[in-house]
């Protein structure tokens, strides 16, 4: 199971707007400021989002190697992908994918993908097994 994420960004101030925008509508909206001096020598600065009481995506200044790094989002319906997709475009991703079934992993799989302003691709996912009741 994954614990947390790094990411690296050019701009810090524009990445922190565009997640926040992108990811409210998954209902990842708490935020969490981690001066890097209060750890080991050298430990970045930090921007931490999560939700139910967990902090697991991560971003810091640094340098950007584009489409290093893909990271795919739970979303607990298809109208959270939609709003997603909506949400990253409006704050300047670039489209991927646009919101719909990938049936190349099953017809179950709905999702919406964008390249963040730094060229990471992104993926907004509701995969209906996993939220069987």
């Amino acid at each position: 199971m994954l614990d947390h994420i790094f990411l690296s960004v050019s701009d810090i101030e524009r990445s922190i707007r565009f997640y926040e925008a992108a990811l409210a509508p998954l209902g990842i909206t708490t935020r969490l400021d981690y001066d890097g001096k209060d750890g080991p020598p050298g430990h970045p600065d930090l921007k931490g989002f999560g939700a139910n009481g967990r902090m697991f995506f991560w971003l810091r200044q640094g340098v950007v190697e584009q489409r290093a790094v893909h990271v795919g989002f739970v979303a607990s319906s298809k109208a959270e992908v939609e709003t997603a997709y909506a949400a990253a475009i409006s704050e300047g991703a670039a489209d991927n994918g646009a919101p719909g079934a990938r049936l190349h992993y099953d017809p179950d799989y709905y999702a919406a993908n964008v390249l963040d302003p730094d060229g990471h691709s992104l993926e907004f996912v509701y995969k209906n097994w996993q939220h069987a009741q």
